[in-house]
């Protein structure tokens, strides 16, 4: 789930574009999902992007002309973590939980050729809609699973991943079975020793999934960093938030400085600023777990 709102700019330039080259603009189509309608709106300012929209609820942008090009800013910072998980251009194993438009997975084909990914999304209708419209490149190798997030991250092996990315929303909600220490010690289990979990989580005022949720997943990732809009962090808009944890130190620094430098620039908080953010909230246990806040109309609305 992303705010809607204006292109935040790209990574780099159009990407697989031949010179010369010209594109036929997308077109607007639609298509009813599991999740409810979903939409592709052409960005009239790419001939080749588009974004996915559920139930009106802006979800990812593509540009298929360029695929490190990465227009919400959740997926910005998203994309930050590929790019700081390894060496540039090291391939890596990804498992992304929630697969929305497939962009991030794009984007790391793009710029880590050779990685080897996975897709878990449980919503069928809504994956083939994305490869008939937005079909991935052929040499990508990423694979999708159409299953439930929870249920297709119990079959990889332990210390599969170098990166996993949770992005599962549905009804614009992330689901409450996909928020608690069980699921996250799951996602321990797959990630490798020095792997890393990133996790676009979304809330409003009062910040209290937010908060639990950074309370959660201290208790079973010892570093954590944690990057949001300042008005998301100071509660006065509902937002997105990207949260970032691993087992061994985190490049904190060079994380918090991206972060800054972009087009909408954002704030990382962690260690102890980000255990007092936490305010004692309690560990979300799958006994106790709720969905994340639905969000206020006005969240979709451009600022």
């Amino acid at each position: 789930m992303a705010r809607r709102g204006g292109p935040a700019g790209g990574k780099g330039g159009a990407a697989g574009r031949k010179k010369g080259q010209r594109r036929a603009e997308q077109e607007e189509v639609s298509c009813p999902v599991d999740g409810g309608l979903a939409e592709l709106i052409p960005d009239r300012e790419r001939p080749r992007g588009s974004t996915l929209l559920i139930d009106g609820a802006p979800q990812s942008h593509v540009d298929l002309d360029d695929p490190t090009y990465l227009s919400f800013a959740y997926q910005r910072r998203l994309g930050h973590i590929i790019d700081l998980a390894a060496p540039p251009q090291q391939p890596l194993h990804v498992l992304h939980l929630g697969g929305g438009a497939f962009t991030l997975a794009r984007y790391a084909a793009a710029t880590r050729p050779r990685s080897t990914q996975q897709i878990v999304e449980v919503d069928a209708p809504l994956v083939r809609f994305v490869r008939d419209h937005l079909p991935l490149d052929a040499q990508a190798r990423v694979r999708v699973r159409a299953t439930d997030a929870r249920e297709g991250l119990g079959r990889f092996p332990d210390g599969w991943a170098d990166l996993v990315i949770a992005d599962v929303f549905g009804g614009a909600r992330t689901p409450a079975h996909l928020t608690s220490a069980e699921f996250l010690t799951e996602v321990r289990r797959v990630v490798k020793p020095g792997g890393s979990y990133a996790a676009n989580l979304a809330d409003g005022p009062p910040l209290a999934h937010l908060r639990g949720q950074v309370a959660t997943a201290a208790a079973v990732f010892p570093e954590l960093a944690l990057a949001a809009d300042p008005v998301v962090w100071r509660g006065r808009r509902f937002g997105n938030a990207v949260l970032y944890a691993s087992a061994l130190p985190l490049p904190v620094a060079e994380f918090t400085r991206r972060v800054a430098s972009d087009p909408h620039p954002g704030r990382v908080e962690h260690g102890r600023a980000l255990t007092d953010f936490t305010g004692g909230a309690a560990v979300v246990t799958d006994a106790a777990a709720k969905p994340s806040p639905a969000p206020p109309p006005s969240a979709f609305e451009n600022p």
